[in-house]
């Protein structure tokens, strides 16, 4: 693996820096290193988050816990069904000592944006954000504004209540590079969270671990990660085994294809690795594709998921030997 040199981190590889950071808001969010991982893979491939869970896990504390590891500035925006598409943007003024107009940035121009409860805000007010998420940039009054980087909108949605809701579209979904779930702890990480909280704020013990450039630098070398083209063959095997699958009306995307080769490598690059194997595919295949699958009508009513699904299809699909 190559070495990430910078002033900060001197002699830090990649699989080191991945490591702190993780290390870093498993200090805050106990017994959820599998989640923190996944949060991490995402940000190191330059994708979007959906977090998909009952209010109170930490879905807040991690958002705030990964921008304050990586030394960069984070934003929240609690979306409501009047929140407008300036509130999230940012908005022109008149300067009236100055006789201009001036750009006022709202907060999608921090680092990490925490977009809580993206379903209760109007189309318009979703659109406007997940045009910023595609692009890398804003445009207000025919201006085009760049966004920083690194740049990762982590979007909640409570999956149970659904009243006052604006679902997000197939074609919105599949922008989000992955879905998870924090879900509850177990009862030992509990009773560790009772311990760790319950007379401060975990997160004021914290501090970055490394720099917003030593995120890019990781982005940069997790691309370069070899994947060998019977691996390549094996992802394309698994989108067209989606597409004809029985119990799916909508299967992969090329969108998801690209998706699932990009984290695959970042994945690659964390453990230490320069090449990508069948293990690193097959273990970021439902956080990556399962909010991209629609189920049949009637596999819904025998209970399937498209977590379940792309088991079965996964079984269906021969693994390559050799990498």
């Amino acid at each position: 693996m190559a070495t990430i040199q910078t002033a900060a981190a001197r002699g830090m590889t990649f699989a080191d820096c991945y490591e702190g950071v993780v290390g870093n808001v498993s200090q805050v969010i106990q017994g959820k290193r599998e989640i923190i991982e996944l949060v991490m893979l995402c940000l190191i491939s330059e994708g979007h988050l959906l977090l998909e869970d009952v209010p109170g896990v930490g879905k807040t504390s991690l958002a705030k816990s990964l921008a304050t590891s990586i030394e960069c500035s984070f934003g929240r925006v609690q979306f409501t069904p009047d929140l407008l598409p300036s509130d999230v943007v940012g908005i022109t003024v008149w300067n009236r000592t100055e006789g201009s107009f001036d750009f006022r940035p709202g907060p999608v121009f921090n680092s990490v944006v925490l977009a809580d409860e993206i379903n209760r805000a109007s189309p318009k007010t979703q659109a406007a954000l997940l045009e910023a998420m595609a692009e890398g940039q804003v445009t207000v009054d025919g201006a085009t504004y760049p966004l920083s980087r690194p740049f990762m909108v982590i979007a909640t949605q409570n999956p149970i209540e659904h009243e006052g809701t604006y679902p997000l579209p197939e074609s919105q979904l599949d922008r989000f590079l992955m879905r998870v779930s924090v879900g509850y702890p177990s009862p030992a990480d509990e009773i560790e969270i009772l311990d760790t909280h319950g007379d401060h704020d975990a997160y004021r013990d914290i501090g970055p671990v490394v720099a917003a450039e030593h995120v890019q630098a990781m982005a940069a070398a997790a691309r370069q990660i070899h994947m060998a083209p019977g691996l390549k063959a094996y992802l394309v095997d698994i989108a067209q085994a989606t597409r004809r699958a029985p119990h799916l009306a909508l299967g992969m995307s090329p969108r998801a294809t690209l998706a699932l080769q990009r984290v695959s490598k970042a994945r690659a690059a964390a453990q230490g690795r320069n090449y990508v194997t069948p293990d690193d595919i097959k273990a970021l295949v439902v956080p990556v594709l399962a909010h991209r699958l629609l189920v049949t009508p009637e596999a819904q009513l025998q209970g399937l998921s498209p977590s379940e699904v792309l088991g079965e299809v996964l079984r269906s699909v021969p693994v390559p030997g050799g990498h």
